[in-house]
């Protein structure tokens, strides 16, 4: 499959057809049950964040009475937040080789996961231990490259174990709700708590009916000398279907980096080897072609049973992404103000993560999904993903950072540049206020559990995995409208 454009099937397919499709994929689908307990081998580390050693024990048989679904690894990323910048290239790219080596331990678990059940020493020698052997030669390798330029990193090779884990919300598992559970989370679309369409999720436990989620979002005061304009650029929705599994932002130069299939829409020019000059360069479905900026987020697909152009093609099938891709019904991108005061402009450049691809074995730290559905959107989820109702939509919405450091355009972890408004409005010490942009995509998809945003393999599809990526390619006379219409207290297209 072309790395770049490629029409996808449409996703004006009738209701009544695709409610169709969904509920023949449930029969197709039933041999992919991940449930059932039984003598698992498991690693005993530290959850992610909370530290691991690589002298952990050796994988030992354990009758946990649940099935261990998934392979929970330290983000080596979100540790490095000091990486000098003669550096970053190697170290870019060993971590891409990182996340492609879990990326094949997770394939190597999956296909023998009836196996480990029955020979736990099996998970240790198969998947863990030679695992654990790349992921230690990757971070000596990262820091002798850092130490070359710099101080080298203390401690480092204690990221390098691995374990397995379970999905505590799978049925059969202990504190799992099943598929029609108290969260409201149904059967239907991709079945009763099976694997999805690729066998590595959603589950049934992963939705929820809207209707049953009590009104929980909180509007910002606006305090005397807020910026209370906003500024909305209009990029279409992906018609022309522009697809890659690359992330330039987080593996620069490195084919397939991200493991799952992007929809992009502004910046066309948007791979793994695009630089600032590229992009600057690029065309733009923008209608304002002084916005040159790429904004990019996991495709949505049905669980139908049926096949995209990308089921042989990495970050499609390869990597466990399948089914329909949807173009969204709406995408709406809007820049708003501080509640508290006036913002300045962004550094042309600039890049912005939002949210956590790995989120489910990461924790929710750095986690910001949010899924309603239209009519709905004073409900928001942050690890479920909606059961509409008919008439109503999908709606994913990204809040980004508004606040940026004054300095850089990037970071070694590609966060710390950036952050949050506390919840005073107010940014933290040594950062200023910048327009944030607020990105909402409306998909239009059979009511219930069928569908399930990409993913990287090991994180089951899970909904609180999903994340928005922007890099802003805005030309400076746009900028600068942008942010006096925004101090100004006026509405601008």
């Amino acid at each position: 499959m072309p790395r770049s454009a490629r029409t996808p099937r449409t996703s004006r397919t009738s209701r009544k057809k695709r409610s169709s499709l969904a509920n023949r994929a449930i029969a197709a689908s039933a041999a992919l049950i991940l449930g059932g307990g039984g003598l698992v081998a498991v690693n005993v580390y530290a959850s992610a964040g909370e530290g691991r050693s690589s002298a952990a024990p050796p994988a030992r048989a354990q009758n946990v009475g649940r099935q261990m679904s998934t392979i929970d690894c330290p983000d080596a990323g979100n540790e490095l937040r000091e990486v000098p910048e003669q550096a970053r290239g190697e170290v870019d790219r060993e971590l891409a080789a990182m996340d492609t080596q879990i990326t094949d331990a997770y394939r190597q678990f999956a296909d023998r996961k009836e196996q480990i059940s029955q020979d736990p020493g099996l998970a240790e020698n198969a998947v863990l231990g030679p695992l654990r052997s790349k992921r230690t030669a990757s971070l000596d390798r990262i820091a002798i490259a850092i130490g070359r330029v710099g101080e080298r990193p203390a401690g480092i090779e204690s990221l390098a174990g691995c374990s397995l884990r379970a999905d505590d919300n799978a049925p059969g598992n202990p504190g799992g709700t099943g598929g029609n559970g108290n969260d409201g989370g149904q059967g239907g679309g991709n079945g009763g708590g099976n694997g999805g369409q690729a066998g590595n999720g959603p589950q049934a436990s992963d939705f929820v009916d809207i209707q049953s989620v009590q009104p929980n979002v909180d509007r910002p005061r606006q305090r005397r000398g807020a910026s209370r304009g906003t500024f909305t650029t209009d990029c279409g929705r992906n018609e022309n279907g522009k697809f890659n599994p690359d992330n330039v932002i987080v593996a620069p130069g490195v084919s397939n980096g991200a493991h799952h299939m992007h929809d992009y829409i502004g910046n066309q020019a948007n791979d793994a080897f695009a630089t600032d000059d590229v992009l600057a360069n690029g065309a733009t479905t923008c209608r304002n072609q002084g916005d040159r900026s790429t904004y990019y987020w996991p495709v949505l697909r049905l669980q139908n049973g049926q096949d995209e152009a990308d089921v042989d093609a990495d970050g499609g099938g390869r990597d466990q992404n399948v089914g329909e891709i949807q173009t969204p019904s709406e995408v709406t991108l809007k820049f708003v103000g501080s509640p508290v005061g006036r913002v300045t402009a962004m550094p042309r450049f600039l890049r912005i993560i939002t949210g956590d691809a790995k989120a489910f074995t990461n924790g929710d730290a750095n986690a910001n999904a949010s899924w309603s559905c239209t009519g709905f959107e004073d409900r928001q989820l942050k690890d479920k993903y909606p059961i509409c109702p008919e008439g109503s939509q999908v709606v994913r919405t990204f809040a980004f950072q508004s606040c940026w450091d004054g300095r850089n355009t990037d970071s070694a972890n590609h966060r710390t540049h950036v952050a949050f408004a506390r919840a005073d409005g107010r940014c933290p010490k040594g950062f200023r206020a910048i327009p944030q942009l607020v990105q909402r995509i409306v998909y239009d998809v059979p009511p219930g559990p069928g569908f399930a945003v990409d993913s990287f393999p090991e994180q089951l599809h899970k909904p609180i995995t999903d994340h928005g990526d922007f890099i802003n390619v805005f030309d400076q006379r746009l900028m600068k409208t942008m942010v006096r219409c925004i101090n100004d207290g006026r509405r601008c297209r």
